[in-house]
C-alpha cells in the first residue's frame, strides 16, 4: 500500500506551531527593545538594549526566589500527601474508598476565586495572610486532588499479584509503599510534581488575594506589577520579567517531557 505524501501536513503543523509560539517570540523581542522604539512594532529589536534585563535583575530577583521557594514547597507538600493517599485508595480496604475520586473531582471544580475568598477569612484568623506558608498551603489545594487522581489511576493498574507476593513474604504496607509502589510510580510522580510546580509558579489569584501587602515576599507573578501603574507601563522590563519567569518552567518541561508523556497516560489502559 502506497503512502500518500504528507508534506502539506508538516507545513500546516509548522504554521500552527509558529502562530502559537509567536507571542513568546514577541515577548522576547520587546524585552530587548528600548522604550522609545517599542511603538514601532518591529519584528526584531532594531533598537537593541540589555537595560531591561538589568532593571529586572536589580528589582525582581527576590520575587523570583519567593516563587521558587513556594513552587518547590508545593511540590513537596503535594507528594507527601498525595502518594500515601493514593496508596490507601488503591490497596487498602476502607469505607468510601471508591467515592474518593468523585469527591476529588468535585473539589477541582470549585473556582479558585471562591476558594481564595474562603482562604482569606480563614488565614486572617490564623495569622497566615502575607506569608509564604499561607501561599504554599493555598496552592497545594489545587495540585493535591489532581495528584491523587492521577496516582490512584496508575497504582490501580499495578499487578495485584506483586503486592500479594510481597505481603506473603512478610512485607509491611510501609515497605510495599516505599520499596515497590513508589519506584514503579516514577513517571506519574514526575508528572504530578511538574504540574504542581507549574500551578504554584503561575498562581496569581491566591498571590493577589492572600498576599496583598507582600513586600519582598511577593511571588514573581505579583512582581511584574512593579512595572504597571495607572499612568505608565514599562513594557520592556515587564516583558523581560516575563521571559525570566518562563525560563524555569521551560527547562523543567524539556527535562521532564518523556516522563510526562508516560505519566499522563498512566492508568488509561488496564491489563
Amino acid at each position: 500500500m502506497r503512502h500518500r505524501p504528507t508534506w502539506w501536513k508538516t507545513l500546516v503543523a509548522l504554521a500552527l506551531t509558529g502562530i502559537m509560539l509567536f507571542p513568546m517570540y514577541w515577548m522576547v523581542n520587546i524585552s530587548f527593545t528600548q522604550r522609545r522604539s517599542i511603538r514601532s512594532a518591529d519584528l526584531w529589536p532594531r533598537d537593541f538594549t540589555l537595560a531591561n534585563y538589568g532593571s529586572v535583575f536589580r528589582t525582581q530577583l527576590p520575587y523570583l526566589g519567593t516563587s521558587l521557594l513556594i513552587a518547590f514547597s508545593v511540590v513537596l507538600v503535594t507528594l507527601v500527601i498525595a502518594l500515601p493517599a493514593s496508596y490507601s485508595i488503591s490497596f487498602l480496604d476502607f469505607a468510601g474508598a471508591r467515592s474518593m475520586n468523585f469527591v476529588l473531582i468535585l473539589a477541582q471544580m470549585i473556582p479558585a476565586v471562591v476558594m481564595s475568598l474562603g482562604f482569606y477569612s480563614l488565614f486572617n484568623d490564623l495569622g497566615l495572610l502575607d506569608s509564604i506558608p499561607g501561599l504554599i498551603l493555598a496552592d497545594s489545594t489545587l495540585s493535591i486532588p489532581f495528584a491523587v487522581i492521577l496516582q490512584t489511576a496508575f497504582m490501580q493498574t499495578m499487578p495485584k499479584s506483586l503486592i500479594e507476593a510481597a505481603k506473603i513474604d512478610g512485607a509491611s504496607d510501609w515497605t510495599i509503599f516505599t520499596r515497590i509502589v513508589i519506584p514503579l510510580s516514577r513517571n506519574t510522580i514526575v508528572t504530578t510534581s511538574l504540574f504542581a510546580f507549574l500551578w504554584a509558579w503561575s498562581d496569581f489569584m491566591f498571590a493577589s488575594t492572600l498576599n496583598p501587602g507582600g513586600g519582598k515576599l511577593r511571588p514573581i507573578t505579583m512582581g511584574i506589577y512593579d512595572f504597571i501603574s495607572a499612568n505608565n507601563e514599562e513594557w520592556g522590563p515587564l516583558m523581560a520579567t516575563a521571559v525570566l519567569a518562563s525560563v524555569p518552567t521551560a527547562v523543567l518541561l524539556l527535562v521532564a517531557q518523556k516522563y510526562v508523556a508516560a505519566g499522563v497516560t498512566a492508568g488509561a489502559i488496564k491489563d
